[in-house]
């Protein structure tokens, strides 16, 4: 190998975002002052920082303790909260995140606020504000997890989240970002069929959740994740997308068929080294758009480890290289 080729074999390598693949699981970033904030699923929310996007520090998790509220959503809730969003808006750090039984919609969406993501400044306190929205079984056909902000061109803030049952939703937010606008604006944003004699208590069999919508091009882009995460060498996680001119939809693929009505462009999906792929973040970082999202390891027992695509576009589409 030639000198000249060397160098870039050993520069790509060394600036791949593929490098370190630590363990995370529904990972969401958010950048300030030069250091990347990673938030997952983990016990009172893991949280890792970077400067690079390639090596990852572990921090502090946000919650020492559970917030006191859970328990009367999730009986004896053992602080291992779910799929957190980071949205930043007039100089202050929103976190959502999900508290829920698992393949139950027992589950409730709370928010905590901080001024800094730097665990230095001495402005740093996560201040917890309780539930945003909760889902009752036998009462609600969705379920109250999986939450992502966007802000419309006309500055309101939207929240889409959810999974199995009757589909994904968005509801808008009141100007306070802690609690749904009155009167209630509610619109379903992606669905799958679901078997008719399934029990409402059931999740049912029309799998998807985790939304996550990017504006690019003048559209919105609404990701999404198929099928069944969490389950070892049975997991068959994917990422399709739709998108829309208008935040509420509808949202279709790239076929033009409906997401309500179960579209959906295949963005990413698992391989033999890889169980399967999804619960994706998206965001532009210099300039560049990227992809993070969890896949899982058949070479180390399934096990869920950071992935970064850089995104593409084709005509208009989002793409990614597929995993190796």
């Amino acid at each position: 190998m030639k000198i000249s080729n060397l160098f870039i074999f050993l520069f790509l390598l060394a600036f791949s975002v593929d490098a370190q693949e630590i363990r995370v699981h529904d990972p969401v970033v958010a950048e300030q002052d030069g250091t990347f904030y990673l938030f997952n699923t983990g016990r009172g929310i893991s949280v890792h920082s970077s400067t690079d996007l390639e090596n990852w520090k572990r921090e502090e998790p946000v919650f020492s303790e559970k917030p006191e509220w859970t328990d009367e959503v999730v009986e004896d809730f053992k602080n291992h909260i779910w799929a957190p969003d980071i949205f930043h808006k007039n100089g202050t750090y929103y976190l959502y995140y999900s508290v829920s039984s698992f393949g139950k919609n027992t589950s409730a969406i709370g928010v905590a606020t901080n001024k800094t993501l730097n665990p230095e400044d001495d402005d740093f306190e996560w201040v917890d504000h309780g539930i945003v929205v909760q889902s009752v079984p036998n009462r609600d056909m969705w379920n109250a997890i999986d939450p992502n902000m966007i802000e419309d061109e006309e500055g309101t803030v939207w929240m889409s989240f959810g999974s199995f049952w009757n589909g994904l939703k968005l509801v808008k937010m009141n100007e306070d970002l802690k609690s749904i606008a009155k009167p209630e604006e509610w619109h379903t944003i992606a669905r799958r069929e679901r078997s008719f004699e399934i029990p409402n208590e059931d999740p049912g069999d029309a799998a998807l959740e985790a939304p996550f919508i990017f504006k690019k091009h003048g559209y919105y882009y609404q990701f999404l994740s198929w099928d069944l995460c969490c389950r070892g060498d049975e997991s068959t996680y994917k990422v399709v997308v739709g998108r829309s001119k208008d935040v509420k939809g509808p949202y279709v693929d790239k076929e033009g068929k409906p997401l309500n009505e179960g579209g959906g462009t295949l963005v990413i999906q698992g391989n033999e080294n890889w169980y399967g792929a999804g619960h994706n973040s998206t965001y532009t970082f210099n300039g560049k758009d990227y992809m993070f999202f969890h896949a899982y390891d058949a070479n180390d027992e399934g096990a869920p480890k950071l992935k970064i695509k850089e995104l593409s576009w084709d005509k208009g589409w989002p793409t990614v290289a597929p995993l190796k």
